[in-house]
């Protein structure tokens, strides 16, 4: 940090397993993407090129290599895995993550619907070429997944391999956890809390009222997604309490220094 301050909460140094931030590229070029982590990188842990925009970027090869120069990890996103499945090309899938020197890969099926215990057995496949973070919830907004199966899947893909699960948002956070109006659904998520551990959860919130909510249930190192790249120092400062949302929180508080 730039000066000293008393009471800020302790951060988790990179590389971290917890207080994840993880940003969401929906198409950033090159120049764009080295400006974005010449300010943000210390506090960016993976980056995702969402849905499928990394079929149709430009120069993608010497993007990933910018990200790599900063030591950021990226995956394709979810969408781009089941867009491969679904035309029985999964083999392929993996062969080009290794071609690009991806080392993390998604698994989702928020898109097509796949039987959860053949969704495990690519998780469990996948393992031995990537860590794995694999996506729980539809992007169906009316495709409402009850608490008890929430945390029934949650529980198998970790069993099967995933290091994290993701929680669904979609990039607008307005499906999964959350309803239509971006409102958490906090029975889900505490419920889900009571069986799964919170680290190992990456928690899909674009929006900055999901991620006050999240700050101020699970504290400032909780795993965050789908973050805009304009928004990681925000979220950052209020991850500490340097913004009027959080300013209060850690003040005097057994967490901070």
């Amino acid at each position: 940090m730039n000066f000293n301050l008393s009471q800020i909460p302790e951060r988790r140094k990179k590389p971290r397993s917890e207080g994840l931030t993880m940003v969401m590229d929906k198409g950033l070029s090159i120049n764009e993407t080295e400006n974005f982590l010449s300010v943000s990188h210390p506090h960016v842990d993976i980056v995702k090129l969402g849905f499928g925009t990394s079929f149709v970027t430009p120069n993608l090869r010497e993007k990933i290599e910018v990200y790599k120069k900063y030591d950021i990890p990226i995956y394709f996103g979810g969408t781009l895995f089941e867009a491969f499945l679904i035309r029985n090309q999964f083999d392929d899938y993996i062969a080009v993550c290794k071609d690009y020197g991806v080392s993390f890969i998604e698994v989702s099926d928020g898109s097509i619907t796949i039987p959860h215990a053949e969704k495990c057995g690519y998780i469990e496949k996948l393992t031995r070429h990537a860590t794995i973070l694999s996506e729980v919830g539809s992007k169906d907004a009316q495709h409402i997944i009850p608490p008890y199966k929430w945390i029934e899947l949650m529980r198998a893909e970790l069993e099967a391999g995933s290091s994290y699960v993701i929680a669904e948002a979609r990039e607008a956070g307005n499906v999964g956890i959350y309803r239509g109006s971006g409102e958490v659904r906090e029975g889900l998520v505490n419920e889900i809390l009571t069986q799964i551990p919170g680290d190992k959860i990456i928690w899909e919130a674009p929006q900055k009222a999901q991620q006050l909510y999240f700050l101020e249930l699970l504290g400032c190192n909780v795993n965050l997604g789908n973050i805009a790249p304009a928004e990681v120092i925000a979220l950052e400062t209020m991850r500490i309490g340097l913004r009027g949302d959080t300013f209060h929180l850690f003040l005097n508080s057994e967490t901070a220094k």
